[in-house]
């Protein structure tokens, strides 16, 4: 068996199948290989291989290519016939320096009548079909355009295996370094570039000594428009609008008894003091708190009235026990001038 795991590393080396008395690997050799690996795991393959059977080629593509792990085939001396379309499982593929690689139809033998020759060339045709789509996946030619490169037998050196589209680096020409990104956040990015952001472990950079960003206030926000020259006079009648839509609210009669819900109208929206009275109008005021309500038990009958009048609203002072919000609401004015 030449399908061996060496430091976390799958090494592919031999005839592709079993055949006679020859060093090589099946798609069970491959499959035992891989249960020593977590499948979730990035992998590094191997390749050394003139090829052989072409099902058990595209047989161990399928299995390299079912992993969720990222897997990165390196074709080491040559990988031809059954052993390219391997190496075409790879996410990335990377040609070392002095390998080959070989591109061409797969061919068989019969012995028999013209029929059983038919049968054969059916199958033939089927799976260099099949072949071809697998190529072109990886290098982004057409089918048909693959097709004829089999046909002609194509031999690649690292560099054109790369330019043709088969492999995506070699060691015998390195291309200008990648900038360090996360380009797994891109819906299209090449699974070059992902592949190797995730190797990387590359991510949006992040900073814990950032400042922190200010905390909104409750005036309205301004933008600045002006593209040249001083802006402080618009910035000026900014502040003065805002200050006036606020008062508008705050001081209508509509927020007497609604002032929770002027004050959030006032500083928490942007909608006019047109828009906020007139939802204030439609909104019901909140009943009278507990604490105002009479009680004989305990209360003596000038502060049974005061209560009783002071729930009817017929009292000119607030009752003593207004709640505080009512007081954060005036104090919110004093600080933005509104009397």
């Amino acid at each position: 068996m030449a399908a061996t795991i060496e430091d976390g590393k799958l090494r592919l080396s031999g005839y592709v199948g079993d055949y006679y008395y020859d060093d090589g690997f099946t798609s069970s050799d491959v499959v035992l290989a891989l249960a020593q690996i977590d499948d979730t795991e990035d992998l590094d393959c191997h390749i050394n291989s003139p090829g052989g059977i072409a099902s058990e080629g595209a047989a161990i593509h399928a299995l390299l290519s079912a992993r969720r792990g990222t897997t990165n085939i390196v074709v080491e001396g040559i990988a031809a016939s059954a052993a390219s379309l391997i190496a075409m499982a790879g996410d990335t593929v990377t040609m070392s320096a002095g390998a080959v690689m070989m591109i061409h139809d797969p061919s068989g033998m019969t012995w028999g009548t013209s029929e059983d020759h038919t049968k054969t060339i059916e199958g033939l045709e089927a799976l260099a079909t099949a072949y071809a789509r697998v190529y072109a996946n990886k290098s982004g030619k057409t089918s048909d355009e693959c097709r004829t490169i089999m046909k002609e037998e194509r031999w690649f050196t690292p560099q054109q295996a790369v330019e043709a589209g088969f492999a995506d680096d070699t060691t015998e020409d390195k291309a200008e370094p990648v900038a360090a990104f996360d380009y797994r956040l891109f819906a299209h990015a090449p699974k070059r570039l992902t592949a190797l952001a995730k190797k990387q472990n590359w991510s949006p950079p992040t900073s814990s000594a950032a400042p922190a960003a200010p905390r909104p206030t409750k005036d309205k926000p301004m933008t600045d428009t002006n593209t040249g020259g001083d802006n402080t006079a618009d910035l000026a009648k900014a502040t003065a609008d805002t200050k006036a839509r606020i008062k508008a609210i705050m001081t209508s009669a509509e927020a007497n008894g609604r002032e929770d819900q002027a004050e959030h109208l006032a500083y928490e929206t942007d909608m006019t003091a047109e828009a906020a009275v007139a939802i204030l109008a439609k909104a019901p005021k909140p009943t009278v708190a507990a604490s105002l309500q009479p009680d004989p038990a305990n209360d003596d009958a000038a502060t049974l009235e005061a209560r009783r009048l002071n729930g009817e609203g017929l009292n000119g002072k607030p009752a003593k026990t207004s709640t505080m919000r009512v007081d954060l609401a005036a104090d919110m004015k004093r600080r933005h001038g509104i009397k």
